[in-house]
Formats: C-alpha cells, sequence, structure tokens
C-alpha cells in the first residue's frame, strides 16, 4: 500500500538538495533523484533510468475541471524560475513523445522572492510554496502521464523534469482538445536553446493558463538559440492571469508559511495494465494496491456527497478532510461512489464510472463489479497499480 511513510522513506534516500515534486505523486519514486535532467538531454523525458515508470503505488486521480495543487521537496530553488506542467497519452513517453501544456508559471516557482535558495540546505525540507493548477475540462477522460519541468533563474543552465501517473475522470472531452494547447518547451538540453542566467523564462508560447510571479527581481527573458522555436507550439498569444502561490502544509514549514491542512487533491488507486476481460456478465474484482483491476472508462465527474457522520461499515459518505487513522482504508458508498483515507484524511467522494458498482462500506480493499460491454472509449480508464 502507498502511503505518506512510502513516500517521506523514498524521498529521505535522496542525496543533493535540488528539487523534486511530491504532489502530484511521481513515478519511481524509489530511485528517483532531484537532480536536473543530463544536459545531453540523454535522460529526457522523465530522467530515464531502469524503472522510470514504474508506479511503485503511485496514483493521481482528478476530475476534468477539477483544480489540484504543484507541492515540492527540497531548498536548492536557484532563485526560482519558470516552470510548466504537461501532458501527454503515451503512459511510457520516450524523446518522440508529444507533450501539451496545461499550465506555465513564469517567475517564482518553485520559490517566490529567493535571491538562491531556501534557508536549510535539506533535500528533505518540503518546500512552503504551493501552485494551482486546472485539469482542462475538455481533456477526455483516461490515463496520461504529467510533467514538471523547471528552468531555474541562477546558477548552471539546466532543465529539471519529473513525470506522474495522471487518471481523468469524468464525461465529455475531446481527445483534440490536446491539439489546440502549445507543446512543451525544453531547453539547456542540447537542444540548441538555452536559457538566460538571472532572468526568469518567458516562454515561446506559454498557452492560456499562465501565472506571472515577479521573483527577487522582476526580470523576465526570451530564451535564446535556434532550437528555442521548435515545440514552441505556434505563436497564439497566452492570456495571463495572476493567482498567487500559497504556503503548504508542511512537516517543517519556511517561517510565515500556512500551516493550514489541506483535504488531498487526489485519492490514491492501483491500475491495471491487462486488457478487460470479454465476458458480458459482471466480473467481480477486487482493487488492493497492487492488484490488476481493469475499470470501465468514461466516470462521471468527481462529486462531493453530504456529509453522514462518523462513516460507519453502512457505506455512508464521511465529509472530506475527517481524520481518519487507517491509512488506505476505502469507503464505498452506496455502490456508486468511493473516498480513501490518504495521508491521514479522508479525500473527497469521487463518482465511479457507469456501469461499475462497488461493495458498500469500508474495508482495506474496494471490490467491483463491471460490464466489458460498457468499456469502449479510445482508452480504458483503469485502476493503476
Amino acid at each position: 500500500m502507498f502511503s505518506k511513510t512510502f513516500l517521506l522513506a523514498g524521498l529521505a534516500s535522496v542525496a543533493s538538495a535540488h528539487m523534486m515534486i511530491t504532489s502530484p505523486v511521481p513515478y519511481g519514486l524509489s530511485n528517483l533523484n532531484n537532480s536536473p535532467l543530463d544536459a545531453s538531454g540523454s535522460d529526457f523525458p522523465c530522467k530515464l533510468r531502469s524503472g522510470t515508470y514504474d508506479a511503485q503505488g503511485a496514483s493521481n486521480v482528478f476530475a476534468q475541471g477539477s483544480t489540484q495543487k504543484l507541492a515540492f521537496v527540497g531548498t536548492a530553488v536557484h532563485g526560482g524560475g519558470s516552470c510548466q506542467i504537461s501532458v501527454t497519452t503515451d503512459l511510457e513517453p520516450d524523446a518522440n513523445s508529444v507533450w501539451k501544456v496545461i499550465k506555465s508559471i513564469e517567475g517564482g516557482c518553485p520559490a517566490k522572492g529567493q535571491e538562491g535558495n531556501l534557508e536549510g540546505d535539506n533535500a528533505d525540507l518540503a518546500d512552503p510554496y504551493t501552485y494551482d493548477y486546472t485539469i482542462p475540462a475538455e481533456l477526455a477522460s483516461g490515463n496520461y502521464t504529467l510533467a514538471w519541468t523547471w528552468f531555474n533563474k541562477v546558477g548552471n543552465r539546466e532543465m529539471y523534469m519529473n513525470c506522474a501517473p495522471l487518471t481523468v475522470t469524468g464525461t465529455g472531452g475531446s481527445a483534440d482538445h490536446l491539439d489546440t494547447l502549445p507543446d512543451m518547451f525544453t531547453a539547456n538540453i542540447g537542444n540548441d536553446c538555452g536559457s538566460v542566467d538571472s532572468a526568469d523564462v518567458k516562454f515561446p508560447n506559454p498557452g492560456e493558463d499562465v501565472d506571472l510571479f515577479n521573483g527577487s527581481t522582476d526580470t523576465f527573458a526570451a530564451p535564446t538559440g535556434a532550437g528555442c522555436a521548435a515545440g514552441s507550439g505556434g505563436d497564439s498569444t497566452p492570456v495571463a492571469t495572476t493567482a498567487q502561490a500559497t504556503a503548504a502544509p508542511a512537516t517543517t514549514a519556511a517561517p510565515g508559511s500556512d500551516t493550514t491542512a489541506s483535504v488531498p487533491g487526489g485519492v490514491f488507486i492501483t491500475v491495471s495494465d491487462e486488457p478487460a476481460a470479454t465476458t458480458e456478465a459482471p466480473v467481480a474484482t477486487t482493487v488492493a494496491p497492487v492488484a490488476s483491476t481493469p475499470v470501465a472508462t468514461e466516470a462521471p465527474a468527481a462529486t462531493t456527497a453530504p456529509a453522514s457522520g462518523d462513516g460507519s461499515s453502512s457505506g455512508d459518505a464521511i465529509t472530506a478532510g475527517t481524520a481518519c487513522t487507517t491509512e488506505g482504508e476505502w469507503n464505498c458508498i452506496s455502490g456508486t461512489s468511493f473516498q480513501r483515507c490518504a495521508s491521514g484524511a479522508w479525500t473527497e467522494v469521487q463518482a465511479l464510472a457507469d456501469g461499475v458498482s462497488c461493495t458498500p462500506g469500508q474495508s482495506a480493499d474496494i471490490a467491483l463489479s463491471a460490464k466489458r460491454g460498457l468499456m469502449k472509449m479510445r482508452r480504458s480508464l483503469r485502476i493503476r497499480g
């Protein structure tokens, strides 16, 4: 079972004090280090290595149109810089994969107002700054790979990249929506494109969801080099916003940061890479952290059920954020929706896909039943393991 303890144990094994994402939960945590990509680009994308795309229990299940948190661990923020969040339909991306940007942050990422690094020189110290991003409501439900990329403001010219599994739930959406988004920007990895020292990168095409933050100095610069035009995704004019980064709850927070607890943004669910069974009859399956269990493709948007007390074994909904003691425990509600005990609190209620049901009540595993005939999307939505 994936747990907060597992996450912290994995992070503690990192020797350097650079940066890594903690939310969304990344792939291959046991051997993921927080250093930049190789300057030659040899480990692009996702810091290619043995077991790059091993889930190791990581799963990020987010509804269409939902707002999520980007959070980090580490103190070597290098004066901040500029970040992007991108997605690809490739579940094991390689150098030829096409990445599409859903969020750009120009300046002040992964920390605002910093001339250099945060105090502490500690790879295990939580970054007090978090950033909002939105899963596009137009994005088709299904499985994706999500990437966080970062171009540091001061120090060596580098590109950082972590990748995470992503399952998008909901109805509607279109596979063609990705074609309307700009390509992910790349630089400093042997592609004849470089970022300017002591300046925050102005992306050639940041897209329409953009946050602009000043760092310790209000200095922005376009990248340089003939390769910078490649991957810009066209010349559309971005619409900038000014949403503010917020201090994230952390085990050790920086002075002045907000330590208010928040409801976890996603439910940790296991997913199988095996094809669904071909029988038309309902097939009862059990989802455990390492189980291989297919579920239906198109899931309705996540909903929040009304609170109903202490969440007894009857399968009533429990108010999101309510403290729980059994990490990883599932709560099936009326056979049609679910929530989970994650990081010490019950998550928001999320609806199961049409044609899929669970056995009401709380348990260590969640038993699902589904009809094969309802699984007709281009990409099947499966619980990842």
